[in-house]
């Protein structure tokens, strides 16, 4: 069964909603990237797999969680209660079946505010950038994906900002891997407060300004 990679920063509150949901035979590894609220111990004592992730950065969490993965298909999930654990076999199980490569899921908002207007708008540009120059049928960079773990690590993947979930992608669809998309419920944070990347304009920005860097290259 899949290995779940789950990036975070401070998610204490949000974890034991998230790791409660687990479908059966999904193993939570949680790459915990400088948490300062007690995150790393609530996953520990929830059942998941703690790894430190450094530098600060999300691909650098992402990656640190896919280097400690053991399982054959790995899935990436946002640690911070918007998307619910029970939706992954339906990005997984295209992957174990042998029906796509990497199986992307676009985030459909399940309640308005759940995904800000400049967090939506950043993301549609890239993915419009994204099928114009390397003809990838995806309208979502969405951070629930799955892929098979040795495939993801021959991608060489060096991105450890907000550029990688998109270098992902570019390299995946240079290498003739078939991706594909599903649909999955996107909500507001289980805690409430704001996402580190669409919650805030300048976390937009940034986000965008590592994935267009992918994109030159």
């Amino acid at each position: 069964m899949p290995d779940v990679v789950l990036p975070c920063l401070n998610e204490a509150a949000a974890l034991p909603w998230v790791l409660a949901r687990m479908p059966a035979g999904y193993h939570p590894i949680v790459a915990d990237n400088g948490s300062t609220d007690g995150s790393a111990e609530i996953a520990a004592a929830h059942g998941a797999t703690v790894v430190t992730a450094a530098p600060r950065g999300f691909g650098a969490a992402a990656h640190a969680g896919l280097r400690a993965a053991t399982a054959d298909v790995v899935c990436f999930m946002d640690a911070d209660g918007s998307f619910d654990p029970r939706q992954l076999p339906r990005v997984a199980g295209p992957v174990a079946g042998g029906d796509a490569d990497l199986l992307l899921g676009r985030r459909r908002p399940t309640t308005r505010g759940a995904w800000p207007l400049h967090g939506r708008a950043g993301n549609a540009v890239v993915a419009w950038r994204l099928r114009r120059t390397a003809g990838v049928p995806v309208h979502d960079l969405g951070p629930m994906r799955a892929a098979r773990r040795e495939a993801l690590l021959a991608l060489d993947l060096t991105d450890r900002r907000f550029g990688y979930p998109l270098e992902m992608v570019v390299r995946a669809a240079a290498a003739g891997w078939r991706v594909a998309e599903v649909d999955v419920d996107y909500a507001p944070r289980a805690a409430g407060g704001r996402s580190k990347v669409t919650g805030t304009v300048a976390g937009t920005l940034r986000a965008v300004r590592d994935m267009s860097r992918v994109l030159a290259r």
